[in-house]
């Protein structure tokens, strides 16, 4: 993980805590009354926040690129299962908030996880 910069570390623990978000989501009972997510949501979402640990693990001991953006591809598809939310008439106040803030969180995680040195390289060099 030495090759990551320090925003990018930052993007990269972030994606970490949503990923167990995630996992531990689909193990939250919803509350008697309430219609939560469909299973199928959650059961992608789960799989999306394993797919973000897996890939956490390759880049944390070899710095791969590809990883990275394996983390990001499987954040932003994690993302937009709670977009639904937002637009379906009667989902309870909390879920549409968890998803507001999942969203937001997943963006600022991603750009920070993909940002590069800002170092400029000259041309005599």
């Amino acid at each position: 993980m030495s090759t990551l910069t320090t925003r990018a570390r930052i993007g990269f623990w972030l994606c970490i805590v949503l990923a167990l978000g995630d996992i531990a989501g689909a193990f939250v009972p919803v509350p008697e009354g309430v219609e939560g997510p469909p299973l199928v949501v959650m059961v992608f979402s789960a799989v999306m926040g394993l797919v973000t640990l897996v890939a956490a693990v390759a880049v944390a001991r070899s710095g791969s690129r590809a990883g990275v953006r394996i983390i990001a591809v499987s954040r932003i598809l994690s993302a937009l299962t709670t977009l639904p939310a937002f637009f379906v008439p009667g989902v309870p106040a909390a879920f549409v908030a968890w998803g507001a803030i999942t969203v937001v969180l997943t963006i600022v995680a991603v750009v920070l996880l993909m940002s590069r040195s800002r170092t400029r390289v000259t041309a005599g060099a």
